[in-house]
């Protein structure tokens, strides 16, 4: 019969398995999905400030971001405050290239446009290689600034076109850029509060 273990001995054990669940807590987060707080009103009406979100942090080890994926990601330094383009531009023009040193903040936006394509903004909607994209779910830009811009430009290689789907109250890559791929943190594939909200995006 085996001996009944000690005080001691449970407690010790108990600590171990705590750290471990701990451990592998942060390694998931640190990896594969991490929770995210909406902070602001920018993707109204898919997501409402305060909602909470699910990034997962591998898919786009194995394949490139798509247009309509929402993305957690670093935005250029400077683009919560500033909103410095990386090149001078035309009013007319969205911004083309970021400055080249990330934020320490997150952002969430939507890529609507990948490397090597086309893109002027109309009336709010990404127009992509001559076509707009599918946008029914926006907010209506309305008047606001960076609603109209009607000179294209090119994405960078390697680089992803963000906005906001409340697109007359988003500080998006219109003002600050395309993001390098490198600064993309992961997509968000789930929301899971509040309870009336929880589902897959």
């Amino acid at each position: 019969m085996p001996r009944p273990k000690s005080t001691l001995g449970a407690i010790v054990e108990l600590v171990v398995i705590v750290a471990f669940a701990i451990g592998l807590a942060l390694l998931i987060q640190a990896f594969v999905v991490k929770p995210y707080q909406i902070p602001t009103g920018s993707m109204i009406p898919t997501l409402e400030v305060g909602q909470r979100v699910l990034v997962q942090r591998v898919s786009y080890h194995f394949s490139d971001p798509e247009i309509g994926d929402i993305v957690v990601f670093h935005p250029p330094k400077g683009a919560d405050t500033t909103e410095e383009c990386g090149v001078p531009k035309p009013e007319t023009e969205a911004c083309p290239e970021p400055v080249d040193e990330p934020a320490d903040t997150n952002f969430i936006k939507r890529v609507v446009a990948t490397p090597g394509d086309t893109l002027k903004i109309i009336d709010g909607h990404a127009i992509v290689n001559g076509e707009r994209i599918e946008d029914d779910f926006i907010r209506p830009c309305g008047n606001a600034r960076g609603c109209n811009l009607p000179k294209e430009i090119t994405i960078p290689p390697d680089h992803y076109f963000m906005m906001g789907d409340n697109r007359g109250a988003s500080d998006d890559s219109r003002f600050w850029g395309p993001v390098p791929k490198d600064w993309i943190i992961g997509k968000a594939f789930a929301t899971y509060w509040p309870l009336d909200r929880i589902g897959l995006l």
